[in-house]
């Protein structure tokens, strides 16, 4: 199957001007999300590692699995973490997540690509089958507004209208996976944090 065949629709890596006008701050949105030093922590669809970067700093002496199945994305993230020691790659499908994680992770981040995951819940799976006990699963989201309300430098931004999602909508499709919803962080403008916890009776005697 070809590359372009495995990745989720609508979830391109945006310009960077762009993305870096819109959060110019990835720090402050690591911190918000309730990242923490000493963390395991897997930056699911990393991109070219914007947050990756950010989750790096906040961990100290935790560690960050930037995780793609783009090989070109994968090599800008390491040079956007370049020097920082605390960092790991691995090139996969996420829908393979269970079988290519190879100890439990304490935190999952999905930042802007949830919205095109053909299936959601079987997605969600993936990630609980990953995460150790009381482990987090995070998703940044479009509140879904219009995409012509959503300008960045002028112009309009975004997945299209019909793929943003509400929180009840990520709460449906996530919490049947077995997670509990735990906290809505606001990330302005236009975006919110979801963040779940793998629920007890998930969880693994």
């Amino acid at each position: 199957m070809m590359l372009e065949e495995r990745l989720f629709p609508a979830t391109a890596m945006p310009d960077q001007n762009w993305w870096h006008a819109l959060w110019p701050d990835p720090d402050g949105i690591v911190r918000d999300l309730r990242i923490e030093s000493a963390m395991t922590v897997v930056d699911l669809g990393c991109g070219d590692g914007y947050f990756t970067a950010a989750i790096a700093r906040q961990l100290g002496r935790g560690r960050v699995i930037g995780f793609d199945l783009d090989p070109a994305m994968l090599e800008q993230a390491q040079a956007a973490c370049d020097g920082m020691a605390n960092c790991d790659w691995l090139r996969g499908d996420a829908m393979e997540l269970s079988h290519l994680i190879g100890a439990p992770a304490d935190y999952v981040l999905i930042a802007n690509t949830f919205h095109g995951v053909p299936d959601k819940t079987a997605l969600a799976r993936e990630i609980a089958a990953v995460l150790a006990r009381a482990g987090h699963f995070a998703i940044v989201n479009w509140y879904p507004r219009a995409r012509e309300e959503t300008p960045v430098l002028g112009q309009p931004r975004g997945p299209r209208t019909e793929l943003r999602m509400s929180t009840e909508q990520t709460r449906a499709v996530v919490e049947p996976a077995g997670f509990e919803l735990e906290a809505l962080v606001e990330l302005p403008p236009y975006h919110y944090g979801a963040i779940f916890r793998k629920a007890e009776k998930h969880e693994k005697p």
